[in-house]
């Protein structure tokens, strides 16, 4: 039987006890259940038609519904062209919050956008760095990153916390780290996780860009293989986009103060350290950060998150972002699962990206709120 794994990205983090959603080409699945049944494996069958989920998802509306840059709908999802497009519209439109910058170009040759948020108080400023996409089918971060922008220039005139967070920091935000594999996952394949970079001996694709960077490079949970979905690449920041991120990092790290990056699904708050079991020195704030950002969290719809080190609360995979930004000097680093856990996955329903963006808009600002005092 041909069966594909969806969640965890890797068979090694599949153990007794653990849940593992997979799919099932629609002619299989009739094989499949007796099977299970006989192994007396329980199951649930989640969607019961993938393919028609995904084109409720890609298609069936006017392109210029999703186009209209006045009316720019932040519930539906955006292909890379109109996320770019809005990009271009709010560097345009509000220069003096908002600076559009290219930190290089991805594999195909598109480039890296970021946007700068924040108001030009002083010369310099600490800034916290936000990220989402890398992982191309992982929808619900692309959105969330558009919807922190619009709230953040929608509310910095009446609301006096985001006023002072534009005030006090600047916010890089880059919508689509995974510029070709969001593109990909647009246009061939939904489910595509990786890079799209091109394997001189295997005609397998990409790498994935979160186990491609200098941190315990390619040990615990990442694979070797180029075909593998957690692929770690021939060598660290062998991808364009992570080299691109990870140098402009570097330069900025003395001004960084935090690292967020936005991830789904299982309805997690991530710390260091992913490659290990070990406590960070610093674990007193960032626990206290992250605990009281899912206590805000769950205060909009009652939606519970789970909190702490990505080894313990998640599985241990080396070459992580998030481990790297930690590694490399940056205080705060945190890696968010959004929802859901595992009934839409991937295909989180365009109805359900207004309250996910909502209350991880509460977390987000509780955590920057909480990095603004001193720690001791």
């Amino acid at each position: 039987l041909q069966v594909d794994l969806w969640q965890p990205s890797s068979p090694l983090h599949i153990g007794r006890g653990t849940v593992t959603d997979v799919r099932v080409p629609q002619n299989t699945s009739q094989r499949l259940l007796p099977c299970l049944q006989q192994a007396n494996i329980p199951y649930t069958i989640l969607i019961p038609d993938l393919q028609k989920a995904i084109e409720n998802q890609t298609g069936q509306r006017p392109p210029r519904s999703r186009r209209s840059l006045s009316a720019y709908n932040y519930e539906v999802y955006h292909s890379l062209e109109e996320i770019e497009s809005w990009m271009h519209h709010l560097n345009k439109t509000h220069p003096e919050l908002v600076h559009m910058f290219s930190v290089g170009k991805s594999y195909e040759g598109r480039p890296l956008f970021v946007l700068k948020v924040g108001r030009r108080s002083r010369p310099y400023k600490q800034a916290v760095w936000m990220d989402c996409g890398i992982h191309a089918r992982e929808w619900i971060g692309p959105a969330f990153c558009q919807w922190f922008v619009r709230e953040a220039l929608q509310t910095y005139e009446t609301d006096p916390d985001m006023r002072k967070m534009l005030t006090q920091l600047y916010f890089y935000v880059m919508p689509v780290f995974n510029v070709d594999g969001y593109h990909f996952s647009w246009t061939n394949d939904r489910f595509w996780r990786k890079t799209r970079s091109k394997n001189s001996r295997f005609r397998c694709h990409g790498v994935d860009a979160n186990r491609n960077w200098k941190v315990k490079w390619c040990d615990e949970g990442a694979s070797l293989h180029p075909c593998d979905d957690t692929y770690c690449g021939p060598f660290p920041e062998s991808e364009p986009e992570v080299r691109a991120v990870a140098q402009f990092l570097r330069r900025q790290r003395r001004q960084l103060r935090a690292y967020l990056s936005f991830h789904a699904y299982a309805q997690l708050l991530l710390y260091p350290y992913s490659y290990k079991y070990a406590t960070i020195p610093n674990v007193g704030c960032v626990e206290s950060a992250a605990s009281k950002a899912v206590q805000a969290l769950q205060s909009a719809y009652g939606v519970r998150y789970r909190h702490g080190p990505a080894s313990s609360t998640l599985y241990v995979s080396s070459g992580s972002s998030m481990d790297w930004a930690y590694k490399t000097g940056i205080p705060y680093a945190f890696a968010f699962e959004l929802r859901d856990t595992g009934h839409f996955g991937f295909l989180l329903p365009e109805t359900l990206i207004g309250p996910t963006c909502t209350e991880t808009m509460l977390a987000v600002r509780n955590i920057t709120l909480h990095l603004l005092q001193r720690c001791p």
